[in-house]
């Protein structure tokens, strides 16, 4: 065997221990919301604790990704995914394991959180383990094969989720134990080398950003229960800026900081976080109101919505394999532009079909949707980890990671208001014109509105022979409530493309090597 043919080798065989130990964390981003019915009707969960269950995860991803980057460059990158794996797993196991009484809900949402502490502290290492493992002529086709599969596990979850639930909602959390297990085989096979430099942790950093970024997205995830105008909500998200604030001002005079803000100072790097954040506002949140729109609008089952965002694969797979190939040729900017264009596009098309109530006159949409997107994560993720040298690889992925999730999180929370808001007009409205008195629809819309529905059938069946008049009423008020949050996916995407076509130069390149390394200072 040539040495080229046994590189090669170690190359696949790393991309796909990576792989393997990322799958978990993509899976569990969705996973859990479809199951969330279930898990609350055992459990005797309520709706806070639910809410919890679900977003606790984001939360945690949001606040502890950037000392995850900077663990992986200094600990090791090895080290880091094997430390987060076994978090992760025992957290998974934990979870699956709650027991029914009065400890229920704190048990699942703290495992729940530090599922998402392990996995902020794995995913940066291994992408910089897949970044640093090809050379920069095939680093590209690498990460896009990365993310064309975490985008995949992301849309399978719910999918996923439906079956399992069939069976027992506690092997969603227990199927992540032997996916973690091939990944770590694999790890030990291709010998992953642990790379790190000798620099100390920015402690202090690390918890001002963890409690800025934390309490701000707590704020933003509340804001659908709290109210935007509330003293708690206002509270978290100034109080988490303020924090946010503070760490940026402590890290412009450390000597070794947590985040090298010099990064920024690189206009590629600085833009395609911003294009993240905002594609990252829509990435995420489509796949939960996309889940809940099949479940109420159209009415199907929960494991034909499950298949119902596979559609939107179909478009994502291929196009983060498009975004990679412009990428390896120096055509970032490109895929970024029209990769943000295309998607916008196809979520305002998708938006406008969803009253039609039929799956055949959205596909098309859907797919669109999914083709920008793919072609936009990969590359502007990718574009930006090449601006900073390979040593700080893991940190930058931190920083990109961070602001993906964060984005996620803040998206989630407004469009989410929007569709309760809208939903509870057009519900009243509906129910007004057919006789039916305003604390009925109160409780009609809190219960289509809660859990994806799944609370419904009792709020129906007062209605007697009624009842499937209503439901079909409530179905288009459902549709137009998700066109209103479709089209702010769609101007997620449009803002994306905004900043890719002013902030992006034309020509920009990678970070080369002979250059003296970023100053830590600003």
């Amino acid at each position: 065997m040539t040495t080229a043919t046994r590189s090669s080798s170690s190359e696949k065989l790393t991309l796909a221990a990576m792989i393997c130990v990322v799958a978990m964390t993509q899976i569990d981003m969705t996973i859990v919301s479809i199951a969330a019915p279930d898990i609350q009707h055992e459990l005797s969960l309520s709706s806070t604790g639910v809410q919890w269950m679900v977003t606790g995860y984001l939360v945690a991803l949001a606040a502890f990704f950037a000392l995850g980057g900077r663990l992986a460059d200094v600990v090791g990158r090895r080290t880091m995914v094997v430390s987060g794996t076994l978090v992760f797993i025992v957290a998974s196991i934990l979870c699956g394991a709650t027991p029914t009484g009065d400890i229920a809900e704190t048990w699942l949402v703290g495992f729940r959180i530090l599922q998402g502490v392990g996995a902020a502290f794995m995913f940066p290492a291994a992408l910089s383990i897949v970044v640093r493992s090809f050379p920069i002529e095939r680093r590209g086709r690498a990460i896009a094969i990365f993310f064309a599969v975490a985008g995949a596990l992301t849309a399978i979850g719910p999918f996923a989720g439906a079956h399992l639930v069939q069976w027992n909602w506690r092997a969603i959390f227990w199927v992540n134990v032997p996916v973690a297990a091939v990944g770590l085989i694999l790890m030990s096979i291709a010998k992953v080398p642990n790379d790190r430099v000798k620099e100390s942790i920015d402690w202090v950093g690390a918890a001002l950003i963890a409690a800025g970024m934390g309490l701000s997205v707590v704020g933003f995830q509340q804001a659908s229960s709290w109210g935007w105008e509330s003293l708690p909500t206002l509270g978290c998200i100034i109080g988490g800026l303020i924090l946010i604030g503070l760490f940026v001002e402590f890290e412009r005079h450390q000597t070794t900081p947590l985040i090298r803000l010099s990064f920024f100072s690189n206009r590629v790097f600085a833009a395609q976080n911003a294009i993240l954040l905002l594609a990252s506002c829509a990435f995420v949140p489509v796949f939960f109101f996309a889940s809940m729109y099949a479940q109420i609008a159209l009415g199907w089952s929960t494991a034909n919505a499950g298949m119902y965002l596979l559609i939107f694969f179909a478009g994502f797979a291929p196009g983060v394999q498009f975004g990679g190939r412009m990428l390896d040729k120096g055509r970032a900017r490109p895929a970024v532009i029209w990769g943000s264009l295309l998607s916008a596009a196809g979520f305002f098309a998708w938006a406008s079909r969803l009253t039609t109530l039929s799956e055949n006159q959205q596909w098309p949409w859907i797919v669109l949707a999914g083709l920008g997107l793919g072609m936009l994560i990969g590359s502007a993720n990718t574009d930006a980890i090449n601006q900073v040298p390979s040593d700080n690889f893991g940190e930058a992925t931190g920083v990109t990671q961070t602001a993906r999730n964060y984005g996620a999180s803040v998206g989630l929370a407004i469009l989410g208001t929007i569709l309760s808001t809208s939903l509870h007009s057009r519900i009243l409205n509906s129910l007004s014109g057919m006789g039916i008195d305003a604390s009925t629809a109160d409780q009609v819309a809190s219960a289509m509105h809660g859990s994806g529905g799944g609370n419904a059938s009792s709020a129906f069946s007062q209605f007697g022979a009624n009842a499937g008049n209503v439901f079909h009423a409530i179905q288009l008020d459902y549709a137009e409530a998700c066109q209103i949050v479709f089209r702010g996916l769609g101007l997620f995407m449009a803002a994306a493309a905004v900043v890719a076509i002013f902030a992006l130069p034309r020509h920009s390149g990678k970070f080369d090597s002979t250059e003296a390394p970023a100053d830590s200072s600003v």
